[in-house]
């Protein structure tokens, strides 16, 4: 299982967010203080208010409007699943952190939830994702220019 932890300076403005994404809130471990979102049956954020957040550390809890941290990044099924997942965030208060990046085997939106914690969305082409980039661009006739970090 993989909980990811962010600060919230609106707690109930970041459970909306992330329940127009698509995900749930589970009760069991949402109380005043933080919120459990649920991706899916392995992925959890826990969206915790600053105060709440403190407590687990000893560092200055950064503000991701001015800083980023991590950039946590999700896969979808399709290009339209990136699309649509990303469109829903905005509508819900999220900002788009940078133009969509198409590099033919893959497809890349980034946003900024209401708190200005960047989430990506990717969609790869299977063959990609299980050859590899270079395989892909090989027999699409893309060069590796093309390519990220080749």
């Amino acid at each position: 299982m993989i909980f990811v932890n962010l600060t919230t300076t609106d707690l109930e403005r970041s459970k909306a967010f992330y329940t127009a994404l698509g995900c749930d809130i589970n009760p069991l471990f949402t109380d005043e203080n933080a919120a459990c979102v649920v991706w899916d049956e392995n992925t959890f954020f826990m969206v915790l208010t600053h105060e709440h957040f403190a407590q687990f550390t000893d560092k200055p809890i950064a503000d991701p409007r001015e800083s980023a941290q991590a950039i946590v990044a999700f896969t979808r099924d399709s290009r339209e699943h990136v699309d649509s997942t990303v469109e829903a965030g905005l509508a819900a208060g999220g900002t788009e952190n940078r133009e969509p990046q198409d590099y033919g085997f893959m497809y890349q939106r980034s946003m900024q939830d209401p708190d200005g914690n960047i989430i990506e969305f990717t969609y790869m082409e299977p063959q990609a994702a299980e050859q590899g980039p270079e395989a892909y661009t090989e027999e699409h006739g893309a060069g590796p220019d093309s390519v990220p970090g080749i």
